[in-house]
């Protein structure tokens, strides 16, 4: 059976992964943006448009000009949708006013954000929220105090689901999640002991406190992220406590920003402390529309198999998907001085694509992070099930890699069975290697690869049908699925049926 009709889910995932997540940011905070002048105008909201116009204009102009300023003083590409972001947030976060000297410390507030992402870095890596910093300098030194008005009631309206997507958009809806359940619990219960009724303290936690909005454009932010699922979970019960309870330090009282940066250190403590280096040492071809590039890193990169990167590479004129990119690692963690990715070649490519496979050999690369849960169980004796679909075996040659060399309790002592789709058999990647690796390969492409130990199912993705004839014990299995949005959510409806209870995906957003 082909993959055909995509369920919503995976359509919603394909139209989201056509741009980057600092452009979808952009987007949604400027909805936020306008969604205040409608409640403004019709005088559902305390502030005039002249006033909402004013800190927005001062907030993003300011950021744009000093992400201009820092761009040519450290000789690196302004980044617009990140000034823009950090603008729009630090409109949502001081009262909107005409005020000169009130406007002046907006502006003192995106200076200091800006700049904190060149000057507070340790390895070129910035460690804070840029938006909260700016709010925390200007709150210490008295000049001004961030307010967050965005919390009001009827700004939900808009904020709720522009928080919804954007922590689909980039899978955190599990951590906001704990955050949301810690802050609420926290308010009912104060609440509560002060003799109110628990209903009003649900009321007053998501229509007078920033929650919502903090989890979805503050707390999500990329660059400040712990790597691993359980950390973020973690990072977001701490500062969800932090958030919801008043606590003071001598003359310092504890905000909403404030807690963020305390999460942000515990990030930074448990993450890669350091900007990443890449030397490109060559990219090859592995089929017709694919080719896999090989760095050399500055620095040893510690990474699990099945954990991806993301490259940073300025560019002028950038098209929609921006100038970061995230591919799963295929090199083996044991081996310290390679980190390979892949990725497939489209025509005509993002503009990100095009410059990357136009990189020499010799050149560098930045990375910005490494993370990702996509790994297999740590018992050996625990069958996988792994289903690729294109360039969605990348996870999985890292993986495999690993375990052919003795890791994760080595590939003799595991039972894998891979199910390999691809268009046609020239667009097999790595099966040359694959049939060396000891795992029971299931192709599934049009015509049969006539590969040794292997075993072909036929065209496309397998039904559960198919799958149970070939795998009668997949429900003994656990499952990982790779590759496009519309694959995996197939992939996963079909393992499902089949009796699967335990499955894992790894969806290539702007495959």
């Amino acid at each position: 059976m082909t993959v055909s009709l995509s369920p919503p889910t995976a359509r919603l995932q394909r139209l989201l992964g056509k741009m980057s997540m600092y452009r979808m940011l952009v987007l949604a905070l400027t909805a936020l943006a306008a969604w205040s002048f409608v409640l403004s105008l019709t005088g559902a909201l305390f502030y005039t448009p002249a006033e909402l116009g004013a800190t927005l204009a001062t907030a993003v102009v300011s950021t744009l000009v000093a992400s201009r300023v820092m761009g040519l003083l450290f000789r690196t590409y302004p980044q617009t949708d990140s000034a823009l972001i950090t603008g729009l947030l630090l409109f949502f976060l001081f009262w909107p006013t005409t005020s000169g000297p009130e406007l002046g410390t907006v502006v003192l507030a995106a200076f200091a954000a800006t700049a904190s992402k060149y000057i507070l870095v340790w390895r070129r890596r910035h460690i804070f929220n840029p938006a909260a910093v700016g709010a925390v300098v200007i709150g210490l030194t008295g000049l001004n105090t961030p307010v967050w008005w965005v919390a009001a009631p009827l700004m939900l309206v808009v904020v709720l689901p522009a928080a919804l997507l954007v922590l689909y958009r980039s899978r955190l809806l599990p951590m906001a999640g704990v955050f949301v359940l810690v802050t609420v619990g926290i308010v009912s219960v104060r609440f509560a002991a002060s003799g109110e009724s628990v209903l009003d303290g649900l009321t007053t936690a998501f229509t007078s406190y920033p929650i919502l909005f903090f989890a979805g454009f503050m707390l999500s932010e990329p660059l400040t992220l712990p790597p691993l699922r359980w950390q973020r979970l973690a990072e977001a019960a701490v500062v969800g406590v932090l958030f919801a309870t008043p606590l003071s330090f001598g003359p310092v009282f504890m905000s909403p920003e404030l807690a963020l940066l305390i999460g942000n250190l515990l990030a930074f403590a448990v993450g890669q402390r350091g900007g990443i280096s890449l030397r490109l040492r060559e990219t090859r071809e592995l089929t017709p529309t694919s080719r896999e590039l090989v760095f050399e890193p500055e620095r040893p990169l510690r990474f699990r198999a099945g954990q991806y990167v993301e490259l940073s590479l300025p560019h002028p004129n950038p098209d929609g998907r921006g100038l970061r990119r995230v591919f799963s690692i295929t090199s083996d963690p044991a081996d310290p001085g390679t980190v390979s990715v892949a990725l497939r070649v489209s025509s005509p490519g993002s503009s990100f694509k095009t410059k990357l496979l136009r990189v020499k050999p010799g050149s560098r690369v930045s990375a910005t992070t490494v993370g990702g849960d996509f790994q297999l169980p740590r018992d050996p004796s625990r069958k996988v099930l792994m289903v690729a679909s294109g360039i969605g075996i990348t996870p999985f040659i890292s993986q495999l890699r690993s375990l052919s060399n003795g890791l994760s309790g080595g590939a003799s002592g595991r039972d894998i069975v891979l199910v390999y789709a691809a268009s046609s058999v020239q667009e097999l990647a790595y099966a040359a290697e694959l049939a060396g690796l000891g795992v029971r390969i299931l192709a599934c492409t049009p015509q049969d690869p006539q590969r040794p130990g292997w075993t072909w199912l036929g065209p496309g993705l397998p039904d559960a049908q198919r799958l149970l004839v070939a795998v009668p014990d997949a429900a003994e299995r656990s499952a990982f699925l790779a590759g496009s949005p519309s694959a995996v959510a197939f992939a996963r409806s079909e393992v499902r049926r089949a009796g699967v209870r335990r499955i894992h995906t790894d969806p290539f957003l702007g495959y």
